[in-house]
């Protein structure tokens, strides 16, 4: 861990036509911590993620990286700095095999051909890492996976291009509870190997199991970001349903 966030947004604001949804915004996420970004529906959350992701380009405030000012306008920048985000729906192809779809859009080649075997050994040797054991074969079909299996090749999709970043939303979300202890596993393995993650989560038990630090939004303002340590179930509750805690937890 290092005091210096691996990505920091300071005052963002974002609007759509005369509606205001981020109120300047201070978040940052740090190597080897995993941070919970927490709200209720409506709070944010999701906005902020894709003005990280280039998705949606900030209309003010500063977005730094890695101790540098940034601009990020679209999903290839943010790509290109390391940053992946692993949404709620996955984006992964069912007809296509587990190789096939780590791979999707950045196929490794041989001349004009697929280096099949160059992308099987990578995916292999990605899971591994991350201490993925329950999978029969990199060739199955995502059709043929469990929900806590796909979950984990979609994280595994995302760490394969040398990620800084890892953003998760709701990765436990349907999930029985066998799946979802295995997804949080991976979850403290991403931050153990050096990775800044970002999970996104209504679960107050997961954000407590794996979370450092937990970031509160409350109608588009950030309510607090604090380490998981120092708070409360009680208090955290607070800060997502009235903006602050009645036992003085401090942005």
């Amino acid at each position: 861990m290092t005091d210096r966030p691996v990505i920091e947004l300071r005052g963002i604001e974002k609007s759509f036509g005369p509606v205001q949804v981020l109120h300047h915004v201070d978040f940052a996420a740090y190597r080897g911590e995993v941070t919970a970004l927490v709200g209720d529906n409506g709070a944010g959350k999701s906005t902020l993620v894709k003005c990280i992701g280039g998705t949606h380009p900030v209309d003010g405030g500063e977005i730094v990286f890695e101790g540098n000012p940034v601009q990020i306008r679209n999903p290839r920048e943010a790509a290109d700095l390391g940053i992946e985000i692993v949404y709620q729906d996955l984006a992964l192809c069912d007809n296509l095999d587990i190789v096939q779809n780590m791979f999707l859009g950045r196929e490794r080649r041989r001349g004009l051909v697929l280096d099949e075997y160059a992308m099987e050994e990578l995916a292999g040797k990605t899971l591994a890492g991350l201490s993925v054991r329950t999978l029969k074969s990199v060739r199955q079909l995502v059709s043929s996976l469990s929900g806590g299996q796909r979950q984990t090749v979609a994280i595994a999709k995302a760490v394969l291009w040398n990620s800084k970043v890892v953003i998760l939303d709701e990765p436990t979300a349907a999930l029985g509870v066998a799946q979802t202890q295995q997804v949080l596993e991976l979850v403290r393995t991403l931050a153990d190997k050096g990775l800044a993650v970002v999970l996104i989560s209504h679960n107050m038990n997961d954000v407590f199991a794996v979370s450092d630090r937990i970031a509160a939004l409350y109608l588009g303002r950030m309510a607090a970001q604090v380490r998981t340590a120092d708070v409360t179930y009680a208090q955290v509750v607070e800060l997502i349903t009235a903006g602050r805690s009645g036992n003085g937890v401090e942005r």
